[in-house]
């Protein structure tokens, strides 16, 4: 037997280590949001996102919509969210659009906190994202929010600023939009 440790230490110790899930802060306007990104369960999903915070794509960027009760317009199946995304004359660069990652396959859920991606259709997300402020289940798979009935790709939750977000969300709009837009200054991974 303690002719086999020394090949248990060396197994153990090439093995791979679950990587830390990385942290990306978003200066704001208003203060920084936090966000922790599940690079385990969506991992196609968060690697897109971290591409855009990495290359920068998020500078100068801002949180453009906001959805509570005063804004919504499906009041058969309300949501309270708000948006971000690069600035629009970056949007030509966005990368490719990532596959979506279902949370029926994830087990992630679009609780109060959770970062997401926007599309419109299955497959087409790039740098749109959304907190949701508060449970958002129709968000998850199987929900009515969109009629393909596929939910939104959660990635990741806010782990410090959901004050933040929520003055976000309360900021003065037109319609759905933020009026004016809340500056994203910066985004950089914390780890």
């Amino acid at each position: 037997m303690r002719a086999l440790a020394p090949l248990a230490l060396l197994l153990l110790a090439a093995a791979p280590l679950r990587a830390e899930n990385a942290v990306v802060r978003f200066e704001t306007a208003l203060g920084a949001i936090d966000v922790e990104v599940d690079g385990e369960h969506a991992p196609a999903t968060a690697a897109n996102f971290l591409r855009y915070v990495d290359a920068g794509r998020y500078d100068g960027g801002r949180f453009h919509r906001t959805v509570r009760p005063d804004t919504e317009v499906r009041k058969d199946v309300p949501i309270e969210v708000i948006q971000a995304g690069v600035a629009p004359e970056r949007e030509k660069e966005d990368f490719d659009p990532v596959p979506l990652e279902r949370t029926r396959d994830t087990g992630l859920r679009h609780v109060d906190g959770t970062v997401s991606m926007a599309r419109a259709a299955p497959d087409s997300a790039t740098s749109d994202f959304f907190v949701c402020i508060g449970d958002q289940p129709s968000l998850d798979f199987g929900g009515a929010r969109n009629p393909d009935g596929q939910g939104f790709a959660a990635f990741g939750r806010v782990v410090r600023g959901m004050d933040v977000a929520r003055a976000i969300q309360a900021a003065p709009a037109e319609g759905q939009s933020l009026a004016p837009p809340i500056a994203i200054r910066t985004a950089r991974r914390l780890r």
